[in-house]
């Protein structure tokens, strides 16, 4: 995957050279390109300017945006913007854009855009009810979601499978050695080695979960027969 991101401060996506991100661009399966769009503004190096009709901030000029893009070698890539107002991203839309083969970010500042920049974009994406100083941490977040999902960047697909949000439902809990920490142990049943009991558990587990935490998830999830049976019981408990 080719992700090209257009931003002010290109230092501030050091964290990508890290961890599963830094290791997907190591081995060839993401190439991720910053691009100072400050570069291509006017001689005074401003990239914003005060809106037309008045009112508060400074909004991000057309020209250096346009410009920058102008350069990129992108065939026919998704153009995100990131924006407060966009569609919200979750994980059904990381494993969309996990399919795509380029992505541009555009990362803008100061109280919003000249809306001509949008006729560039394709996608305009917000990570909820809240507003950011600008657009880098977005997508950032956005890019490791994204990227983790790629093949190959995760050892083993099953390792994302069962990740919360994946499967329409929070993740069960999971456990590791030591068997017994500070008093605290790890249920009998995953340590039974019945695997049909384990799985039953983790479903259970994971609708609990699910419907203490997110009860809007199950509104739109699903049910297996199983799955129903282990939901009625689960709320047949909290109503005695």
């Amino acid at each position: 995957m080719k992700i090209d991101i257009l931003t002010l401060f290109p230092d501030m996506f050091a964290p990508l050279e890290q961890s599963i991100v830094g290791k997907a661009q190591e081995k060839g399966l993401v190439d991720i390109t910053y691009h100072n769009f400050r570069d291509k503004a006017d001689k005074a190096r401003h990239v914003d300017d005060e809106p037309y009709g008045g009112g508060q901030g400074m909004l991000l000029r057309a020209q250096p945006i346009f410009d920058t893009m102008d350069k990129l070698s992108a065939k026919n890539p998704r153009v995100i913007l990131l924006d407060p107002a966009g569609r919200r991203f979750n994980q059904a839309y990381a494993e969309e854009l996990a399919q795509e083969e380029e992505l541009i970010f555009i990362c803008g500042h100061y109280e919003g855009y000249d809306e001509r920049i949008k006729s560039l974009v394709t996608d305009e994406i917000s990570l909820g009810d809240f507003v950011l100083t600008g657009g880098e941490l977005a997508a950032m977040t956005i890019v490791d979601a994204t990227v983790r999902l790629i093949p190959d960047v995760i050892g083993k697909k099953v390792s994302h499978q069962d990740d919360s949000f994946s499967s329409g439902l929070l993740e069960y809990p999971q456990y590791t050695r030591p068997y017994d920490y500070r008093g605290m142990t790890v249920p009998d049943v995953l340590m039974s080695g019945h695997h049909d009991n384990i799985r039953l558990w983790r479903m259970e587990q994971s609708l609990r979960k699910t419907l203490e935490r997110r009860p809007d998830l199950l509104e739109t999830y699903e049910l297996s027969e199983d799955e129903q049976k282990i939901l009625n019981k689960i709320k047949q408990e909290i109503n005695k």
